[in-house]
Order: structure tokens, then sequence, then C-alpha cells
């Protein structure tokens, strides 16, 4: 028997739909080529990365090493501007309001994510006018007391207050500031008091730890190192996820009894939302090259850092993440910005 003929009109109507399909795959290869092509020659000229807090900074260290390699490998230089001011406000929104081309990012951290709970109005929404780049450092803060107290674990000094409730004072360097926040978490989660000394940075906070006019503190994990090992503090408890690589012998706070107890210093790159995504993906695949770099990573040990490289998409959840923490925590603790 023959085969029926197909009417024209019906094979005109399948040939429209595989000239549609074959367009629709060029279409897309030449958007993945464009993409490819436009990542290659990122970046044109020189790149500048705003810093949000003084020259000499816990922050300037990460950012001053990334720029460095970076410059080296673009051929451009990534140029470092230091804008502090307001609690990173400053700097923050400088970068917010610069043109979204990929050539004005801003590297920021913890009190990025903390701002929004202790300020009415800012000038700018952290969560919606940035396009994540990449997390590129971690740096966890220590428990730690004065030799004079009498606790050598994290579970002694909670008992402790909980037989002097409020007769323990502890010092930050500033209200609502990293010592004064992760501090606050961690008496809200063991569920103890302790009376709160702020201080106007954490120099002077240290000072008066050493001499032993606060028993109690939190500072960044550089500063307690070389005071631990000459006996002056002990380290109870480091405030990160996980241990710290320059002090591995010193449990977590929370393997130490308070367990889920996570708060640590971050560092991490965004720009302007609307930044191209090529060149954002330029920066993801350098950085984290960068980061494995071992002058980096043991520059990044030395100066109380860990480096991380959670890519754009990841690191946008992580900062929302945080919003949410320590607009809670704030909450919680009714803190006030000064």
């Amino acid at each position: 028997m023959c085969c029926r003929k197909m009417p024209p009109h019906t094979r005109m109507t399948k040939i429209m739909i595989l000239i549609r399909h074959v367009h629709l795959i060029a279409a897309t290869l030449g958007a993945m080529t464009a993409t490819n092509t436009a990542a290659q020659f990122y970046p044109s000229r020189p790149i500048r990365l705003v810093i949000p807090y003084s020259p000499g900074g816990a922050t300037d260290v990460p950012g001053r090493l990334i720029a460095q390699k970076l410059s080296e490998v673009f051929g451009h230089q990534v140029i470092v501007d230091n804008r502090p001011g307001a609690g990173s406000v400053i700097g923050s929104e400088i970068v917010a309001r610069a043109q979204p081309d990929g050539y004005t990012l801003l590297l920021t951290g913890t009190p990025f994510a903390v701002i929004p709970a202790l300020y009415t109005k800012l000038p700018f929404d952290p969560a919606k006018d940035f396009a994540p780049v990449m997390q590129v450092a971690l740096a966890p803060n220590v428990l730690v007391v004065h030799p004079s107290l009498a606790a050598r674990s994290v579970k002694e000094l909670i008992a402790l207050a909980q037989a002097q409730p409020g007769k323990i004072n502890y010092a930050s360097g500033g209200t609502g500031g990293a010592t004064h926040l992760f501090a606050s978490l961690f008496l809200t989660m063991a569920k103890i008091n302790l009376t709160h000394i702020p201080y106007k940075g954490s120099g002077p906070s240290v000072a008066d730890l050493l001499g032993g006019h606060v028993k109690v503190g939190m500072p960044g994990i550089a500063i307690v190192i070389p005071h631990a090992k000459a006996g002056r503090m002990i380290a109870l408890g480091v405030t990160s996820e996980r241990r710290a690589p320059q002090i591995p012998d010193v449990p977590t706070i929370a393997e130490s009894g308070v367990p889920g107890y996570d708060a640590a210093v971050w560092f991490g790159l965004l720009a302007p939302k609307g930044a191209p995504a090529a060149a954002i993906t330029r920066l993801n695949d350098e950085i984290a090259k960068v980061l494995r770099l071992p002058e980096v990573e043991n520059g990044y040990l030395t100066s109380g850092n860990v480096a991380i490289t959670l890519r754009s998409e990841a690191f946008g959840a992580f900062i929302r993440t945080e919003i949410v923490k320590w607009r809670q925590v704030v909450k919680d603790t009714k803190i006030r910005s000064e």
C-alpha cells in the first residue's frame, strides 16, 4: 500500500517549526558566546574598590591583598579607595549609586548586614541595591576571660554567670559593633546576664580587659593570640561554626555548651545592582584563583582571617540570612546605634 502524501500546508508548518528551533538554538549559542567574550575582555580599564572603613583596619588586609593580585592578573589597577563613616554607610552608598558597569566594587563585611537593624533610614537597601560578587574571608572572634576570673571553659563561665547574674562585666568595642553583637547573641543563647561595658574601639576595651578592669570579652582572633600565648587572657571558645586554624586547640562556643552558636566577621565583594553578569563571572573565577595562592592564604591567616570562596548566588543568600539574624539579635537585646 502506498504511503499517503503529507498535505502541503502540514509540511510547511513543520518546516517553519524546525526553522524556529534552529533560530532559537543559534540565539542561545550566540548569547553564550557573547557572554564568554565579554568576560574575556573585562576589565578594559582600572577598577575602583571602595572600602567603607579607615585605612589600616581589619577590612584592609583582605581588600588590599585581593586588589594587588587582581591588578597583576587583569593588567589594570584595582585601586583601593577608603571611604569611612557612619558605620560603613557612606562608602556603601557611593557604590550603590555608582554606574553598574563592573568598575566600582565594594568590599564590605558583617556591619553591612547589621545596619538595617540599627538605622531606621538608609540611603540604600542592602538586600536589593547590590549585586553580590563573592565572600572572600571569615574572621572569628574569641570568647576570653581575664586570668583572675575562675572560669577555664565556656561551661564554667556560664555556671559562674548564673550564680552571679549581672555582677560580671564584659567589654565591647562599642554599642552595636561586632564584639557587642556577638556577645549579645552568646548571652541570649546561654541564658545568662553579664553587664555590658562599651568602649570607643577595640584598643581601649582590650587594654582594660588585660588590666582586669573587665573580666570577659570577645576580641578578634589576631588580637587574642599573642595575649593568650603569654597567659594574659584565657581563650575559652571561638565564635565561628568551625575551629580556627590559627588556634585549633581552642574549641568552638557551639561545641562547648551553646549548640548552634555561630558568629564571625565576614568580608565580601559587592557591585551595584545591574552590574554585568560577565563581569561578576570573571571576578568570581579570578578571585577564587587568587584566594588559593599560598601567599594570600598565609596573609589571611596571619591577620586572623580564613580565605572563603562563596560565589555570587550563595553569597547573596548568606547576606539575606545575616540581615535576618542580626535584626533579630538587635530586636531581642534592644540595641540602639550611637
